[in-house]
């Protein structure tokens, strides 16, 4: 039995960010009974190389919609990045969640050999479609999705492995 690329991403996607909206709001409880600042979580970081909590939420949406975009041939919507509170955070996720649940599952299988280009500066990237979305966009995605997760739970937010992972 094969896979199609659509169930290898959209629902995948749809999922992960919902848990991560889940635990936005065990993050705001986490802030309302400590009485701090949302910014208290949404700036801090891993490492002080690393990006901010909402930079890695504000990635993880990017990576999802830019790779539904690029298999389906569809512009992908475009977010300002200027989220500085949980709840606008949650916005972003629930506007990535509804761009990517329209795009039909027609626009994204069979684009497994299609010639995807990314450019980061000067240089270019040449993927196919499968090597886009399991090699880059996938890990990528959950690269910013576990950092965040990171994040909250070295600040005390009480989360856990079943949060991250809902149910699939």
């Amino acid at each position: 039995m094969t896979i199609s690329m659509y169930q290898a991403s959209v629902p995948r996607f749809v999922n992960i960010l919902g848990n991560l909206s889940k635990i936005l709001d065990k993050t705001q409880a986490h802030i309302d009974a400590k009485k701090i600042a949302d910014a208290t979580l949404t700036g801090d970081r891993m490492f002080p190389d690393m990006l901010p909590m909402t930079s890695q939420v504000q990635i993880a949406c990017d990576t999802a919609k830019g790779v539904v975009a690029r298999l389906s041939g569809v512009d992908a919507p475009a977010f300002e990045d200027n989220e500085t509170t949980l709840a606008e955070l949650k916005t972003r996720i629930a506007k990535t969640i509804a761009f990517i649940q329209s795009v039909p599952a027609a626009r994204i299988d069979g684009t497994e050999d299609k010639a995807i280009v990314t450019k980061r500066g000067d240089k270019e990237t040449h993927y196919t479609g499968m090597q886009f979305l399991l090699g880059h966009a996938v890990p990528n995605f959950y690269f910013h999705v576990a950092t965040t997760y990171n994040i909250l739970r070295h600040n005390g937010v009480e989360i856990g492995k079943r949060d991250y992972l809902g149910n699939p």
